[in-house]
């Protein structure tokens, strides 16, 4: 059955579904590398930016797993590459607090309606990100506590909490190359515990099981790629960046919550 046409001459041809489902996977697989590269070379927006591109595939129930697999895997990838540069004080606390959050979120009632938690989520990143000097107050394994605990929690009933975490770890991190190798870390984190809080690990996804690796494959390899780049991006340029990406994230955080509370 066509579904889409192509063009040979002047006459249109068919395209199979068999080619419209090897086209989408390509771009899938591109889009895991542009988006991974695009993370460990701008220290965010990469997550984000996949799950946009794979919401236009799938549907939420496969769509929420399946990115979280591919995101644990990238995690893993950045993480062993430039291992040399995790701040890896900050995970021990940050485990901790991530189980005390899921526990919570998969227990606790939430009052607060989605928008209203994405507002928060919005607030605190331009908080952490325009004024740096709070995410270094008190000690570093309280606040990686606390931000572990916050950001898992969150993480159950809505997205772009990588977002939270970077601007976070942004002001603990000494130079851009402990940001982004402490990022992979803590998300790797992160993403272990929202599969096994939500039952994922449980779940069919076994048929995608051959997408998920070659995924994981792509970004792994951005992530090497970029692990050079990012080494030759001075300091200043790369701040400058993260700054107004993530700001570009944290502001639309903030227009969607609006919409959803009905301020517009």
């Amino acid at each position: 059955t066509p579904i889409a046409h192509g063009v040979t001459g002047s006459h249109p041809e068919p395209l199979s579904i068999d080619q419209w489902i090897a086209h989408t996977i390509a771009l899938l697989v591109v889009s895991a590398f542009v988006t991974a590269f695009l993370g460990i070379t701008t220290g965010t927006a990469g997550g984000v930016a996949l799950l946009a591109v794979m919401a236009l595939f799938f549907p939420p129930v496969v769509l929420v797993p399946v990115h979280t697999f591919v995101q644990l895997g990238a995690g893993i990838s950045r993480a062993a590459i430039m291992w040399r540069f995790v701040l890896w004080a900050t995970l021990l606390p940050f485990l901790v607090g991530a189980v005390v959050g899921a526990a919570l979120g998969a227990q606790v009632f939430v009052t607060l309606s989605t928008g209203m938690l994405q507002g928060l989520i919005g607030i605190s990143i331009l908080f952490f990100t325009w004024v740096p000097k709070f995410s270094r107050i008190g000690g570093e394994r309280s606040r990686f506590l606390i931000l572990g605990a916050v950001a898992t929690f969150c993480g159950m009933f809505v997205s772009a909490t990588g977002s939270l975490v970077a601007s976070f770890v942004a002001g603990a991190s000494p130079e851009r190359r402990n940001l982004v190798a402490t990022q992979g870390a803590l998300m790797t984190v992160l993403h272990t515990i929202k599969l096994v809080a939500f039952g994922f690990l449980g779940m069919a996804v076994a048929s995608y099981t051959p997408l998920i690796l070659v995924m994981i494959g792509a970004a792994a390899l951005a992530n090497w790629v970029g692990s050079r780049v990012v080494g030759h991006i001075p300091e200043k340029s790369f701040r400058l960046i993260f700054r107004v990406i993530i700001t570009l994230v944290a502001g639309r955080l903030l227009w969607v919550a609006a919409r959803e509370i009905g301020l517009f």
